[in-house]
């Protein structure tokens, strides 16, 4: 079969789309013909070196295609070996494409349980795009801040594909959500997108009118922080309100205020990838028809797959960018 296939830690020119050997077949674990895999932030992490994957390696994490045993249309969910606890994942937890072989590529092997019927009236590039941010921004806005209808939610960095598929659950839970980007395009996408208003984050006061925007310019019920501005994110909180953190491709460390942040009443909640239980969560209410698919920024062949990289660390796309084998 044809995969993209990483030789060395580096730049996008380490993916070339070569012929490797099928996925090794094993007990309790699916073959997935792939027809659409989505990219995101963290395989830019596994091509650098972070995780430390084991070369030459496939990265990729989200896919959607056809099982080869049954036929059936499915989506992957790239949380491998999650655990029995819902609360955090067990200490073997791994994303698909760090050390197992990942989704660049035609076809992929994965556990039966990390496989879900494909979502009505989407395409394969949506579904594809879906399991990782979907599950993701679901377990941070419902398992963990349980965001409910009414509320106000602040997501930091429009245009990334948590921040997107983040702005679309928010909605289909009834809640009023606003947003800060780094450009005036990526604000108008956003609302038209659902968004309520938002911000430019360009200047470290950003806070200031971010808040002012807010129901009774109190503060956000939440805020969602998948980039690492939280520090200044916090600045933005109601007096009780709850900042959920999940990224850190902005900052790795931040300096907190932390007598202003207990008087606040504040809550920190650190989140990550969630887990089948959180997937199930994510596609019972994409089932309800209330969720819009995610947003295709662009599709990019096999070939093509360090082009489709580079799109991705230029930060300019709205949406999720696509590979199509």
């Amino acid at each position: 079969m044809r995969a993209v296939v990483m030789s060395d830690y580096g730049g996008p020119e380490q993916l070339v789309s070569r012929r490797v050997d099928e996925p090794i077949a094993r007990t309790g674990w699916v073959t997935v013909e792939l027809r659409a895999s989505a990219l995101n932030w963290h395989d830019v992490l596994v091509r650098r070196g972070r995780y430390r994957s084991p070369l030459p390696h496939i990265p990729g994490a989200d896919g959607a295609g056809v099982r080869t045993d049954t036929g059936e249309q499915v989506v992957i969910l790239p949380s491998l070996f999650w655990g029995d606890r819902h609360d955090a994942p067990a200490s073997d937890f791994e994303i698909l494409g760090d050390r197992v072989p990942g989704t660049y590529a035609e076809r992929v092997t994965v556990p039966e349980e990390c496989l879900a019927p494909k979502p009505v009236g989407y395409s394969w590039e949506e579904s594809a795009a879906l399991p990782l941010v979907g599950v993701t921004s679901y377990r941070a806005l419902v398992s963990r801040a349980g965001l409910g209808a009414g509320e106000s939610l602040l997501i930091i960095g429009a245009g990334g594909g948590v921040s997107t598929m983040a702005l679309s659950l928010a909605t289909a839970l009834g809640a009023q959500a606003f947003v800060t980007a780094s450009s005036e395009e990526k604000l108008a996408a956003a609302r038209n997108s659902g968004a309520a208003g938002g911000v430019l984050h360009s200047g470290d006061s950003w806070p200031i009118p971010a808040k002012a925007l807010s129901p009774n310019g109190n503060g956000f019920d939440v805020i969602l922080d998948p980039v690492g501005l939280w520090d200044r994110s916090v600045e933005a909180l109601r007096p009780g309100g709850r900042l959920v953190v999940l990224g850190a491709n902005v900052a790795e460390q931040v300096t907190m205020d932390v007598r202003r942040f207990f008087f606040g009443q504040y809550s920190l909640l650190g989140t990550t990838m969630g887990g089948p239980d959180d997937f199930r969560g994510l596609l019972n209410l994409v089932g309800t028809g209330a969720v819009a698919p995610p947003t295709i920024a662009g599709t990019y062949s096999l070939d093509d797959a360090a082009e489709a990289h580079r799109r991705l660390e230029a930060g300019g796309a709205f949406g999720k960018i696509v590979l199509v084998p």
